[in-house]
């Protein structure tokens, strides 16, 4: 069984390699199409994390009324604005048939002051519309965010309370999706979605009525082509979705072969792989072409069809209505109004369709987010922790039984005593188990069975945080967050001062190179940073844990990666931290540990040697085989 990492800071490490697309959804809006998306991504279950968004908003409650309010009469005033217009084009009919009827000098004619009061009142309407509208959108905007606030820092505590298992387990980037993509994407449909939920029913039913207080004749007409238009609508979104899943599958695919060839294009070069990798892409995009324009030739006959059904709708409703006009039982200005209804009619109803997608897609990043926040926390620290005050640095394996998997265990009853000031190297094979035991020393996993001890007491009696606050950690990977250098090498303790910095980093032997810098102790830096090298990383890293000054060091490999001059300094580093202090030691060259006080020799999760490296190749046992592949 390979063995598993101590765990790295590195929020670079996101696995970026491409996955399994993940899919938009269809749409429909405004009585046209949108265009189309993938097939939206539908949540496991839809009720139950719709019931726990809603606990969300309860906070927000009246704030949602205000907006149910708001959104009620902005689409109110909305419906009324075709009756108004139709009113104003009756009151100019029945002023152009009373000059006809009269003549200019008689008294009648167009009543302009009952068209500037409509006029007065459409103005009206519109102001309160853009009044409300703007509010609904405002207060709606506000409790979306205070929403995607609350999840992300409720995230942001579980992450500290989640086993370092979880992280094991699931990718960086996978992790970081739930925190900024679903949790983006719920604050944004679910302010868009409730709002247009909102106006789109209210609408609906307030159309309905004016349109049968209009005309149920006209309303037929209405009805009737709704089912013709979906009907047409579906045929052509069944047939396109295949081919939108397919030009999703490839984009994917084809945005992971580039990234994948420019992030190892010396590779490519060196084995004169370019051919093959175009040929590659060439396939991948003609099958990106073929998925697309049939895609897109169908979501462009939405448009048409949409147009055709919506014209054909015009022309019944402009027959019956003049019918119904000649036998004097409709106006003019009525037939006005209730086209104007009857365009605005199919809008709400598409835009409910829309509604129910953005609903199904929110559903499903938050259902990721509350998997994520209902992940079993990291068992709890015990209710009266004991507080080691003076740490001398004894460590006792006893019995140690531990897997990461119940079935297969990683270390199988690993004892061992160390005693205080001790430097302890464990050795062995990949997958023998060497980092695992530094997993379980520091805590990040609880031992299945056995003991370890720290001075004589159970670090399972410890707080989690007190128990690391004993250690200090060099890994191979090195790890710098943006920031100053003078940041980075007081990462560890709080309010350090400028002194103490400098102190760490001559000791660490890296004071020289962060004064040859354009800004020395001030200058910005990151991991990707060019033009610091891979071993003054390392000691800057050193220096860091030099500043903590713990009782109990872990050096996991810290010089596997650099050459042999740097790996002297860092070893002159390493050796002058380690003074007086319990030092464990993993490392592949064995050459660097031969003055360590005692060699633990692994294989296969047990100790199957320990000894000084003298005492080792004398018995000419495991360990020296190991010694004498690398150096005969």
């Amino acid at each position: 069984m390979s063995e598993k990492p101590v765990p790295k800071q590195n929020t670079s490490s996101m696995n970026l390699s491409p996955k399994k697309p993940r899919l938009g959804g269809f749409g429909m809006g405004g009585g046209h199409s949108r265009g189309m998306r993938g097939a939206i991504e539908k949540p496991k279950n839809f009720r139950g994390t719709m019931r726990k968004l809603i606990r969300y908003l309860k906070p927000y409650h009246f704030s949602i009324i205000l907006v149910l309010v708001f959104a009620i009469t902005s689409t109110i005033c909305t419906i009324f604005i075709p009756k108004i217009l139709g009113d104003i084009t009756n009151q100019i009919i029945a002023g152009i048939e009373a000059i006809k009827g009269f003549g200019l000098s008689q008294e009648g004619g167009i009543n302009f002051s009952a068209i500037l009061h409509l006029i007065e009142i459409l103005i009206g309407i519109f102001l309160i519309n853009a009044l409300f509208s703007y509010l609904q959108g405002w207060i709606m905007i506000g409790v979306t965010q205070k929403i995607a606030f609350s999840l992300r820092k409720n995230i942001s505590q579980k992450i500290n309370r989640l086993p370092l298992r979880y992280f094991d387990e699931n990718t960086h980037g996978d992790i970081l999706s739930r925190v900024t993509n679903d949790v983006d994407t719920v604050s944004q449909n679910f302010n868009q979605a409730l709002t247009q939920l909102f106006t789109a029913i209210t609408a609906i039913c307030g159309i309905f009525v004016m349109m049968i207080m209009l005309s149920w004749q006209l309303t037929l007409v209405a009805v009737i082509i709704l089912p013709v238009s979906f009907f047409l609508v579906s045929l052509v979104i069944k047939k396109s979705q295949k081919y939108f899943f397919n030009q999703q599958v490839a984009l994917g695919k084809i945005d992971g072969h580039i990234e994948e060839m420019f992030s190892q294009h010396i590779i490519v070069k060196a084995f004169n792989g370019e051919e093959k990798s175009i040929s590659t892409f060439r396939r991948i995009n003609n099958s990106l072409y073929d998925s697309a324009w049939k895609s897109h030739f169908f979501s462009g006959l939405l448009h048409p069809i949409m147009n055709f059904v919506e014209n054909a709708g015009f022309v019944g409703v402009s027959v019956i209505g003049g019918w119904l006009a000649i036998q004097g039982k409709m106006s003019i200005g009525g037939i006005q109004a209730f086209i104007q209804y009857m365009n605005q009619f199919t809008r709400p109803i598409t835009q409910t369709a829309n509604i129910a997608n953005v609903f199904q897609s929110t559903a499903a990043a938050a259902e990721r987010v509350f998997e994520f926040l209902e992940v079993e926390d990291e068992t709890p620290d015990v209710p009266s922790p004991i507080v080691l005050k003076e740490v001398k640095g004894a460590v006792d394996f006893i019995h140690v039984f531990f897997g990461y998997t119940p079935e297969k265990l990683v270390i199988k009853d690993f004892n061992a005593s160390i005693k205080p000031g001790q430097k302890i190297a464990i050795v062995g094979p990949t997958g023998a188990g060497k980092t695992t035991i530094v997993n379980l020393l520091m805590r990040f996993y609880d031992v299945n069975s056995g003991t370890i001890k720290i001075d004589g007491v159970d670090i399972k009696k410890m707080k989690r945080s007190d128990v690391r606050k004993l250690f200090g950690m060099v890994l191979q990977d090195t790890w710098l967050f943006n920031g100053t250098i003078k940041e980075n090498i007081a990462y560890g303790k709080e309010n350090a001062s400028y002194e103490e910095i400098v102190r760490a980093a001559k000791e660490a032997y890296a004071d020289h190179f962060i004064r040859t810098l354009p800004e020395g102790y001030n200058m910005e830096i990151n991991e990707e940073i060019d033009n610091i090298s891979q071993g003054e990383k390392q000691l800057l890293t050193i220096a860091r844990t030099m500043l903590v000054n713990p009782p109990i060091l872990i050096l996991d490999e810290a010089t596997s990666s650099v050459d042999t001059r740097t790996e002297s300094i860092i070893q002159t580093a390493m050796d002058k931290m380690m003074k007086g202090k319990t030092s464990f030691i993993i490392a592949h060259r064995l050459s660097t540990i031969q003055n360590a006080d005692l060699i633990l020799v692994m294989r296969d999760g047990s100790i199957v040697e320990k000894g000084t490296h003298k005492q080792l190749l004398s018995r000419n046992g495991f360990y020296a085989s190991l010694y004498n592949s690398q150096f005969l």
